[in-house]
């Protein structure tokens, strides 16, 4: 199967899903037309979208748009930082980032905390774009990758 076979099924699935759902709430062309809109979206917009979506928080669309604007307004110059951690952070970890992040970018910061159990320990950091991954995790791929890569065999 071809990538592009392959995509142009994904686009019917994810078309044929839109469509019924659409259809059950009397909204076919109104979705449409979102749908047209939506393909505009920044990723970080469909991200956001997503992540109020998964948690419910849709009525909150107008306030999230509201409060955005008034950041923007007033040269809001906060970095938004997310810490991603194995278990939940302790309240001495929680300044300790804070300190370092605040101290690294030159500016106040707005931490918010996600729970990975995947990474299995230490933590991973993502501002503006640049992810710094401190991870278990990774650390453990660069192991894996270091010794594949320098194995040379025995010989017999």
């Amino acid at each position: 199967m071809t990538k592009k076979h392959s995509d142009e099924e994904k686009a019917e699935l994810y078309a044929r899903a839109l469509m019924d759902a659409a259809r059950a709430e009397g909204r076919s062309n109104r979705d449409l037309v979102q749908l047209r809109h939506a393909a505009k979206f920044s990723p970080e917009v469909l991200e956001v979208l997503s992540a109020m979506h998964s948690k419910e928080d849709q009525q909150l669309l107008s306030d999230v748009e509201k409060t955005y604007k008034e950041l923007l307004d007033e040269g809001d110059d906060t970095y938004f930082v997310t810490a991603t951690t194995a278990v939940e952070m302790d309240d001495e970890l929680r300044r300790a980032v804070h300190e370092k992040m605040e101290g690294m970018l030159g500016g106040p910061i707005y931490l918010v905390e996600r729970i990975d159990p995947s990474i299995i320990g230490g933590i991973v950091i993502e501002v503006r774009g640049q992810r710094y991954d401190a991870s278990i995790r990774a650390q453990l791929e660069l192991i894996r990758e270091t010794l594949s890569s320098t194995y040379i065999g025995s010989e017999d």
